[in-house]
């Protein structure tokens, strides 16, 4: 896929990630404890990583990977486990003293029914052949945030949860948000993709590498086409970094490639089409009376099979079991900030606010934490199932990354206590 959309992995411990990769990932593996299991009769393969001398009592790591792409092969979602420095999240997990599992999940594409269920699955499977695991951390990014954050709402076998940059907070809004922007971006530049938004030619798939996500970075990068790259921002409330003019770009062909590749998997696997703008009011362009007019944008209904699998299977509650710390930067592009506030009231009208913690980071991108933040992340919600840290960290970190991560411990505990 197109470099702007490549995986971001800047995650020490917890591969938080665009959920896009490479169109030539490497899926194999580098030198490890790791396993590949297959599940068969599906395509489904674990990752089990366990040391072979370990027999005391120990905690796993779950990693609920992001959105792979519909076609891509099982084990893709590896590229997500290959950190910055030649470093393989596993041999780390294992390094810091934890196990580490993961699964393919049974299907790319939209998968947080199946992932959901088969992490579960996964889960239960090894602490029937390790009983000497003591905490389950699940940890999720993006698609896999999600995951994580329905998990620590039902009766699942895990200790808590991480969830960094996740649709936790309504996901018919999410879907929404990729269609809203595109029926915008088709009214400022017709033509410049085929239609239609909800039903995506595969030739525009096939080719978006190639033709379209070139030419779309052209037409956003034209100084001549600014003011309507403003508006279009303004009207879809898609966010950019406004000290880098760059990241209209990286903001635009973002969250378009999710309307090309997710459309018609989601679509298929949601049972009809989710996305609704009937009665949307937009505003912020020079003349919304056009824009919201008969010739303005393309105005679909959402079919009703649609809202109802994601009312059932796709929505949280708020509802909390375990502890749930969820991770965001205030500058997503992809998945916006506002599911952060939307889920903490959930939790407020849910009951669970005390066992629910919100960490947000100022920073554009998608799950562009820093190492120590997601680090700290990491070791707040430990601390919050236990009662005590982590007493390791990477042994290659510098001085100046230790101590950084020691403060944001120290701020994120702060907020914990304030709640």
């Amino acid at each position: 896929m197109v470099r702007l959309w490549r995986v971001v992995l800047i995650v020490v411990l917890l591969g938080g990630v665009l959920p896009a990769v490479p169109a030539q990932a490497d899926t194999s593996l580098p030198p490890s404890f790791c396993v590949e299991v297959p599940q068969p009769p599906s395509d489904e393969i674990y990752l089990i990583c366990v040391p072979p001398d370990w027999s005391e009592p120990f905690d796993v790591v779950v990693f609920a990977h992001g959105y792979v792409p519909p076609g891509a092969p099982m084990t893709q979602y590896y590229e997500q486990l290959r950190l910055p420095g030649d470093q393989f999240l596993p041999n780390l997990a294992n390094s810091l003293g934890y196990a580490f599992i993961s699964t393919s999940y049974t299907k790319n594409g939209l998968a947080v029914k199946e992932g959901l269920a088969d992490t579960v699955r996964l889960i239960q499977g090894f602490k029937i052949a390790h009983p000497q695991v003591r905490h389950v951390y699940l940890v999720g990014a993006s698609e896999g945030g999600l995951i994580t954050t329905l998990a620590a709402e039902r009766q699942t076998p895990i200790s808590g949860g991480l969830a960094l940059c996740g649709p936790v907070g309504n996901f018919r809004k999410q879907i929404d948000y990729f269609g809203d922007f595109r029926v915008l971006f088709d009214y400022f530049y017709p033509g410049a993709l085929p239609p239609s938004p909800i039903e995506v030619p595969p030739e525009v798939i096939l080719n978006w590498e190639t033709v379209y996500a070139p030419q779309i970075a052209g037409l956003i990068g034209n100084p001549a086409n600014q003011h309507l790259t403003e508006q279009l921002l303004r009207t879809s409330h898609a966010p950019i970094n406004s000290a880098d003019p760059g990241t209209a770009i990286e903001t635009t062909i973002g969250v378009l490639a999710y309307n090309v590749f997710a459309t018609n998997d989601g679509r298929a696997e949601l049972g009809s089409q989710p996305f609704d703008n009937k009665y949307r009011l937009y505003l912020g362009s020079d003349n919304d009376l056009a824009m919201n007019g008969s010739h303005g944008v393309q105005r679909f209904k959402a079919d009703r099979a649609a809202l109802l699998e994601i009312s059932r299977y796709y929505q949280t509650t708020g509802k909390l079991q375990v502890p749930l710390v969820t991770m965001h930067t205030l500058g997503d592009p992809i998945v916006p900030y506002w599911h952060e506030p939307l889920y903490t009231a959930k939790t407020l009208f849910g009951g669970s606010a005390l066992k629910h913690l919100n960490i947000p980071i100022n920073r554009y991108g998608h799950c562009t934490f820093t190492a120590e933040e997601a680090l700290a992340g990491f070791a707040i919600l430990n601390y919050i199932v236990t009662g005590e840290l982590p007493d390791t960290i990477p042994v290659n970190w510098t001085t100046e990354a230790q101590r950084n991560y020691h403060a944001l411990v120290e701020q994120f505990r702060s907020q914990l206590s304030d709640k």
